[in-house]
C-alpha cells in the first residue's frame, strides 16, 4: 500500500457535516455555562438554532439532492449521502432535545430568577387576559387567514422558516354528523412573536395567543387540537452562468425559486397528536426521520425578543468594549501613515473606523485617481457604499466587484449592485463558476514621487457591523510588489488577464493550496534533517483531504504541529504514526473567531500569512481567495504573539480527542486566560502604537506545545504592546 493510499483510508477522517454537529454543540455549551453572562447564555442558545437552520437550508439539502439523483459515493469519512443523512438526524434529534433542556431547566429558571416570565395563557392575571384579548381582536385577528384543506382547497404552500398553527376540527354535514378536517393559520410574520404583557418583564409568545381565541376563525365548527409547526427548505442558489447574459437578473430569478424549495425538516409540537403528524409528513413528502418534536416553543430565536426588550442587570450581559484606534492613524492623512510604515489591524479589539476611513480619503482626495475593491457582504447601511458612491462622483475611477452569490446576501448585494452603478461605478460579478470571497481594496494615488498603490487586505468582509462580533485581521500597507499582484487580481476579475506569476500574494483557486503545500514540505525536510520544524494555523474550518494528508505527512516526519479550528475539523489527532505530533483547539466565546493564519517555522525565518480562505475544497478549488504574506518584522512578532496568548486559552478552549470529542482544556494550575476577555481589558489600558522594529526576530522556544510567551496578568505591566502582548 503507497503512503498516500494509506493517508486516504476513511479511518484518519471525519465527516464534514458530523464535525460541523460537534461545534455547534460547542456553542451550546456556551449557553449551558453558568460562568456566562445569563443574557448572553440566552443569546448563545438563539444562536444554536439559527446555526441549525440555515445546516438543514444548505448542507443537508445538498445531500439530499445527491440522494435524489442516486449518488452514492462516499466521503473521505468513507460515508454515503444516505449514510451521512441517518447520522445527521440521529445526532440533531439528540442536539434540540439538550437545546430544550437547556431552555426548560436552566435559562427560563434563571430569568424568572430576574423576575422575567414567559406565560403561558393559563398562568395570565385577569388584567394580562383582557389586555390578550384586546391585541388579538384589534392587532391579530384582521391579518389571520385560515386555510381550509379539503377536495377543492389543497394543501397551501408554507415559506421557509414559517411558523404555523395545525388546526383539527370537527364540522357538522347536512345531517348532524360530524367529521374530521385539517385547516392551518399562518403566524403572522410582521407581528412580533414575543408579547409584552402589562405588569413588568412578562412576556407570552403569539401563537399561544392565537390558539387562545382560534375558535373564532372556524365558527360553527369544534376544535379538536391545535399545535404548531414550522419548515425549513432548501434554500440554495442555482444560478447558471454560462447561460445567464444578466447574472444580476438570474439571480433574483433564483431567489423567488429558491423560497419554493423542498422541505428539508419538520419542527412540531412536542403534544402533536400521531394523526396529526402522519398527515404533514405525507404532505410535506419526507421521512419520520425528518420530523423533529419540540418540548417548547419551536425556534428558539425567539429568545433574542425577549432580552432586547428588557433592561438587563450589568452582570446579565458582557462589559461594554470600545475598540481601540490606534494613535497612528488618528487626526492625519492616512496615506501618509501608510507610506511610512504597514499598519495592522485587530478586530473587534481594534476599530474598524480607519478602513471605512481608508474609503472616504481616496473618495476625497484630490491625488486619488482610482478605487478598487472587493465586496462579498456588506451591512444593511453600510459607510462603504456612501464613500464608494462619493468616489466616483468626485470623479475617481471606481471599480467593485459584488459578490451576488454570497450565501443569504445575495438580496442586500443585489440592491448595493444597483446603487453604485447608478452612482457612476464600474460593478462587476466576478469570473464564472467562482465565488469572489477575497478581501482587497487597492487606491491608486498620484504622489510627489509618482503613482503609488495603496493596499488593504483582510481576513473578514467589508462590514461595519459584524467587525464588532467577528475577530478578523487587516493589513494596510503600500509595498510596491504587493501592489502590482493586487492590480493583476482586478484586471483577473474585470478582464480576460491570466497573470503568469504573482510576487507576493498566492491566488485562489489552487494557488494557495499548492503554496500552503510547499510551505509544509519544507517544514518536511527540515525535520527529516533533525531541526526543528513548526506549524502553526488558524482557521475557521479544515475539511479538504489534500491539506489532512499534507499535515498528516508532516506529523509523521516529526513537525509539531498547533491548529487553532473555531468550526468543523474533519482530521483526526493522535493517530499513531500520522497525527500524534498534531494538536487542535477550538475558541467559542464572545467574539465569532474568524481570521486566518497560517505560520511555518522555516528555519528560523518564520514565515507568516493571512488569508482570507479556510482550508476548505470550497475555498481552495471553487472560490477567489488571498493570501498574503506579512513582511513588517514588528507586525510578523505581533501576530506570533496573538496567536500564543490564543493558544494559551484555558477558559474557552477545547481541544480535539482521539475519539472526535471535544474537552475544555485543563486549567488547573495555570493562571485563568479567557483570551477574547483579555484582548478586550487590555486594548484600551495599552499603548497600541505599533512596536518598532526589532533588529532580529526572536526564536521560537518550542515545549512540546508550540508555546512562546507567558500572558499578562497585570495592565501596568511596561512589556504590554499591542492588544496586550508581551514583546
Amino acid at each position: 500500500m503507497s503512503e498516500k493510499q494509506k493517508l486516504d483510508s476513511p479511518k484518519f477522517y471525519t465527516n464534514r457535516e458530523l464535525s460541523w454537529i460537534a461545534f455547534n454543540d460547542r456553542v451550546l455549551e456556551e449557553a449551558r455555562d453558568a460562568d456566562n453572562p445569563l443574557f448572553e447564555r440566552v443569546s448563545f442558545l438563539a444562536i444554536t438554532q439559527s446555526n441549525l437552520d440555515e445546516f438543514f437550508n444548505v448542507r443537508v439539502a445538498s445531500l439530499r439532492k445527491m440522494v435524489s439523483v442516486k449518488y452514492s459515493e462516499p466521503d473521505a469519512a468513507g460515508m454515503t449521502p444516505k449514510e451521512q443523512l441517518k447520522a445527521i438526524s440521529k445526532r440533531v434529534h439528540a442536539m434540540v432535545a439538550k437545546q430544550y433542556r437547556t431552555l426548560t431547566r436552566s435559562l427560563l429558571p434563571s430569568l424568572r430568577h430576574r423576575k422575567i416570565y414567559l406565560r403561558t395563557p393559563e398562568e395570565l392575571t385577569e388584567a394580562q387576559r383582557d389586555f390578550i384579548g384586546d391585541y388579538f381582536h384589534q392587532e391579530v385577528f384582521p391579518i389571520l387567514t385560515p386555510m381550509a384543506v379539503d377536495a377543492s382547497r389543497p394543501f397551501p404552500f408554507l415559506s421557509d422558516g414559517s411558523m404555523n398553527m395545525a388546526v383539527r376540527l370537527a364540522r357538522p354535514d347536512g345531517d348532524g354528523k360530524h367529521h374530521d378536517e385539517f385547516a392551518t393559520v399562518q403566524i403572522p410574520g410582521g407581528v412580533p412573536r414575543v408579547i409584552h404583557l402589562p405588569g413588568g418583564d412578562e412576556f407570552i409568545m403569539l401563537e399561544d395567543v392565537i390558539r387562545t381565541f382560534v375558535n373564532e376563525l372556524f365558527i360553527g365548527s369544534t376544535i379538536k387540537e391545535t399545535a404548531t409547526f414550522r419548515v425549513t427548505r432548501d434554500m440554495g442558489l442555482d444560478v447558471d452562468e454560462a447561460d445567464a447574459s444578466d447574472l444580476i437578473k438570474e439571480v433574483q430569478s433564483q431567489l423567488k425559486k429558491r423560497e419554493r424549495g423542498r422541505v428539508m425538516r419538520l419542527e412540531v409540537d412536542a403534544g402533536m397528536g400521531k394523526r396529526l403528524v402522519r398527515y404533514l409528513t405525507k404532505q410535506m413528502r419526507i421521512d419520520s426521520d425528518d420530523v423533529y418534536p419540540i418540548n417548547g416553543p419551536i425556534d428558539l430565536t425567539f429568545l433574542k425578543q425577549i432580552i432586547k426588550r428588557v433592561q438587563p442587570d450589568p452582570d446579565a450581559v458582557y462589559p461594554e468594549h470600545t475598540p481601540y484606534l490606534n494613535p497612528v492613524l488618528q487626526n492625519q492623512n492616512i496615506f501618509d501613515t501608510i507610506r511610512q510604515q504597514d499598519v495592522f489591524v485587530h478586530l473587534p479589539y481594534d476599530s474598524f473606523a480607519p478602513v471605512t476611513e481608508f474609503i472616504h480619503q481616496a473618495a476625497v482626495d484630490p491625488e486619488v485617481l482610482a478605487v478598487k475593491m472587493t465586496l462579498y457582504r456588506v451591512s444593511s447601511q453600510s459607510p462603504i457604499i456612501k464613500y464608494l458612491k462619493q468616489a466616483a462622483n468626485n470623479g475617481k475611477q471606481v471599480t467593485v466587484l459584488v459578490e451576488l452569490k454570497a450565501r443569504f446576501d445575495e438580496e442586500n448585494n443585489v440592491h448595493w449592485a444597483r446603487e453604485l452603478e447608478e452612482a457612476g461605478c464600474h460593478v462587476i460579478y466576478g469570473l464564472v463558476g467562482l465565488k469572489t470571497h477575497c478581501k482587497l481594496t487597492l487606491v491608486v494615488r498620484c504622489d510627489e514621487d509618482g503613482l503609488r498603490r495603496y493596499m488593504h487586505m483582510a481576513t473578514g468582509n467589508y462590514n461595519d457591523v459584524t467587525a464588532r462580533l467577528y475577530t478578523d485581521m487587516g493589513l494596510f500597507t503600500c509595498n510596491t510588489e504587493i501592489g502590482i499582484d493586487a492590480s493583476s487580481i482586478f484586471n483577473m476579475l474585470s478582464g480576460f488577464s491570466e497573470p503568469p506569476f504573482f510576487h507576493k500574494l498566492s491566488i485562489s483557486p489552487d494557488g494557495i493550496k499548492d503554496f500552503l503545500s510547499d510551505q509544509i514540505d519544507a517544514e518536511i525536510k527540515e525535520a527529516r534533517a533533525g531541526r526543528k520544524a513548526i506549524i502553526w494555523m488558524k482557521m475557521n474550518s479544515l475539511s479538504n483531504p489534500h491539506m489532512i494528508r499534507k499535515l498528516y505527512e508532516a506529523s509523521a516526519a516529526g513537525v509539531q504541529v498547533n491548529l487553532l479550528i473555531r468550526g468543523i475539523c474533519d482530521l483526526k489527532v493522535g493517530i499513531p504514526g500520522v497525527s500524534d505530533n498534531i494538536s487542535v483547539h477550538s475558541i467559542v466565546g464572545r467574539f465569532l473567531e474568524h481570521s486566518r493564519i497560517y505560520y511555518f517555522y522555516a528555519g528560523g525565518e518564520e514565515h507568516v500569512f493571512l488569508s482570507s480562505a479556510d482550508l476548505m475544497t470550497r475555498n481552495l478549488k471553487r472560490r477567489v481567495e488571498i493570501l498574503f504574506p506579512i513582511l513588517q518584522d514588528n507586525i510578523r512578532v505581533h501576530l506570533l504573539q496573538i496567536f500564543d496568548l490564543m493558544w494559551s486559552d484555558n477558559v474557552k478552549t477545547r481541544v480535539l480527542q482521539p475519539d472526535d470529542t471535544w474537552k475544555l482544556v485543563d486549567g488547573r494550575g495555570h493562571p485563568r486566560l479567557d483570551v477574547q476577555e483579555y484582548f478586550v481589558e487590555h486594548a484600551a489600558a495599552m499603548n497600541q502604537e505599533l512596536l518598532p522594529v526589532p533588529e532580529s526576530t526572536p526564536a521560537v522556544t518550542n515545549d512540546g506545545q508550540g508555546m512562546r510567551f507567558t500572558p499578562l496578568q497585570s495592565p501596568d505591566d511596561p512589556g504590554l504592546g499591542k492588544a496586550g502582548t508581551r514583546v
